[in-house]
């Protein structure tokens, strides 16, 4: 498949843009330029990748989710870094994810039979349900159950987000009816080369990752989901072998962290999280993070976020660590789920008591199978396992599991960002130079487009979930 990565993905961005122009057209004045009926495998593949690139890129993850939650920070151009936003900053994620992202995943779910093995249409559902999933964390209320279906809903509503987490739920049960791992084969799958049984596992998983992110709000519910899971018997991502990620290749098919890097030197590693590393004597430091330009003691500087753009370049850029040398290679994998997310998932319902499995010992296998998602040597993480610091404490579960989860999410900003809301750990002080007096942004703002061109239901959405604010906490957000 690699060899024809590139032909692919041409090829699919051209069906992605026919796709995205059709869509704006009547049924009078169809775009004769776009594919009617485009190849599955084409469609699927260039909907994965500009999802990836969606949720590895800059605007919604290095200028933004990586900066909220301490992981990055920001060495010139600093005012994303304290929070300085309008509301043109928070188009991308969801300007591409419907326009391209759903969308092409619904023309694969529409398909007749006739045109696509049913494998193709599970894939997609579990892939809408992600890109869906990534909406309504970010700004809350959404158009979910009128979206994508721009011939009926021109102006589509927005759903609470209280019903769009079991709207989701519901579609991935749909897509574990449909995936059938002995099926007719699909193609154009780059997350998991067509094997079907992993997109099973990516179904459970992601089931189980909603149902904890209602679990405050509705624990009986979340209980009632994991329970179903339970009694279905189906596994869940079981390995460092069955993370979902897209395996990016050279330029100009590269990972968008080496694509920015390429160009521009904006970004280094948080203070908070090297400071936490340090702390921590965690052997993941000089994998999130190189060494400065020039010598310093210690080795690995973070660059403290919110600073002044006059305070960064005092600070400057050869004297602090940029990102490490595996999340700028061009072929770094943008993960999507991995398995030690997996694994802090089930020792969260453990200890929330959903589950009677050992929450411990799966919290300190979550820390072990990140650890060797990067290569850690068994002495070293068996060292790190070791330390008093580091064990569970079954007592505030939401620190010990909140504070690991998010050094494991380290890249992933929208679902490091997500964590963060939801459990409340590491616990972050904001800027002293923010522009939020003292908070930290707990969502995105919503594009100013959608008060121009979809006023009525974006005004009685911010009635319903507050003011249109950086600061107005979401649903899934009760602490």
């Amino acid at each position: 498949m690699k060899k024809n990565y590139f032909h692919i993905i041409l090829f699919s961005v051209l069906i992605l843009t026919g796709v995205s122009c059709a869509k704006q057209l009547t049924e009078a004045n169809i775009n004769p330029n776009a594919t009617e009926n485009a190849q599955p495998d084409y469609l699927l593949t260039g909907a994965i990748k500009t999802t990836a690139d969606l949720y590895w890129g800059v605007t919604n993850n290095m200028n933004s989710s990586l900066l909220f939650v301490q992981q990055w920070a920001k060495i010139q151009y600093t005012e994303e870094d304290r929070f300085i936003f309008s509301n043109s900053s928070f188009t991308s994620l969801w300007s591409t994810g419907y326009a391209q992202s759903i969308s092409s995943f619904n023309r694969i779910i529409e398909s007749p039979d006739s045109l696509i093995s049913p494998n193709y249409r599970g894939v997609a559902l579990v892939l809408r349900s992600w890109v869906f999933l990534l909406l309504t964390d970010a700004y809350g209320d959404i158009p979910y159950s009128e979206a994508g279906n721009i011939d009926d809903y021109i102006t589509p509503s927005y759903d609470a987000q209280k019903d769009i987490y079991p709207g989701l739920l519901k579609d991935l049960k749909k897509a574990k009816q449909i995936l059938d791992p002995s099926g007719k084969a699909i193609a154009g799958d780059i997350i998991y080369n067509g094997n079907i049984s992993q997109w099973e596992k990516l179904s459970n998983s992601l089931r189980l990752r909603i149902a904890l992110r209602i679990a405050d709000r509705e624990p009986e519910r979340a209980r009632q989901e994991i329970d179903d899971l339970k009694n279905e018997g189906d596994p869940f991502i079981s390995s460092n072998d069955d993370i979902a990620r897209l395996i990016y290749l050279t330029s100009p098919q590269q990972n968008p962290v080496s694509a920015s890097f390429e160009t521009r030197n904006d970004y280094r590693v948080s203070k908070t999280l090297v400071d936490k590393l340090y702390e921590l004597n965690d052997p993941r430091l000089p994998v999130y993070a190189s060494r400065p330009d020039v010598a310093t003691s210690p080795e690995y500087i973070g660059v403290p976020n919110g600073l002044s753009n006059s305070d960064a370049s005092i600070l400057g850029f050869a004297k602090t660590s940029r990102p490490g040398d595996y999340f700028r290679d061009p072929g770094a994998p943008a993960v999507i789920f991995s398995y030690a997310e997996l694994l802090f998932d089930r020792a969260e319902a453990a200890a929330r008591g959903f589950t009677n499995e050992d929450a411990d010992q799966l919290y300190l296998n979550a820390i072990r199978a990140s650890l060797e998602q990067y290569n850690i040597s068994q002495p070293s993480i068996d060292d790190y396992l070791s330390q008093a610091a580091v064990q569970f404490d079954p007592a505030n579960f939401r620190k010990s599991i909140g504070e690991q989860k998010w050094i494991a999410l380290y890249g992933q900003g929208l679902e490091a960002f997500a964590e963060w809301r939801r459990l409340d750990y590491p616990e972050l002080t904001a800027p002293v130079a923010g522009a939020l007096s003292g908070q930290i942004p707990v969502r995105f703002i919503y594009p100013g487009t959608e008060q121009s061109l979809n006023g009525k239901n974006y005004k009685e959405a911010v009635t319903r979930q507050g003011p249109d604010l950086l600061t107005t906490k979401l649903w899934f957000d009760i602490h």
